[in-house]
């Protein structure tokens, strides 16, 4: 199991990863969908996003994970190299991660956090402010589980639900 970029030999992999989210977890398969469409567009679209290139307005550098294993692919990880908005400052974090849904509840999301918080200080970060759901438990055990800091609990201004903040050291 490895942290890895997404890189245009994992088109088959990512197809997988994205139809398990249709069939299980619709509500947040739009996130992935513009990889069906144009994959080597997508895979050029979160390098450059990395570097800062063309970013929409509001967004900011983020470097992207995938979680692979056998050639599947796991989860995926992204890490904003800061959160110097509103938004981030308050609900997004430094961090976000989705595991797929027919591997959830096996540690993938634990394990995942775990390898990106190195990945994480060799971009500066010290302390990463990590997000959830409040009534979303696994998330919130996978950040409690890499050692991460209960915060409080926010209503924002994006997200209509109570997010709950952590805070991880990511000195590893």
């Amino acid at each position: 199991m490895e942290l890895v970029l997404l890189s245009s030999d994992l088109e088959a992999a990512f197809a997988d990863f994205y139809h398990d989210f249709v069939n299980h977890d619709p509500e947040n398969a739009g996130f992935y969908q513009q990889g069906t469409e144009n994959f080597s567009a997508y895979v050029q679209q979160l390098r450059d996003e990395e570097k800062g290139i063309n970013l929409p307005k509001g967004y900011v550098p983020c470097s992207h994970f995938w979680l692979i294993e056998n050639a599947v692919i796991l989860g995926a990880i992204r890490v904003r190299h800061h959160i110097e908005n509103d938004f981030l400052a308050l609900e997004g974090g430094h961090i976000g991660f989705d595991v797929a849904p027919s591997y959830r509840g096996r540690g993938y999301g634990k394990e995942m956090l775990k390898l990106v918080l190195p990945k994480a200080s060799e971009l500066g970060i010290r302390n990463a402010l990590i997000t959830a759901d409040e009534d979303n438990i696994a998330s919130r055990k996978v950040i409690e589980n890499n050692g991460g800091i209960f915060e409080n609990v926010v209503k924002g201004k994006v997200f209509p639900e109570p997010i709950a903040r952590y805070w991880v050291t990511c000195d590893c």
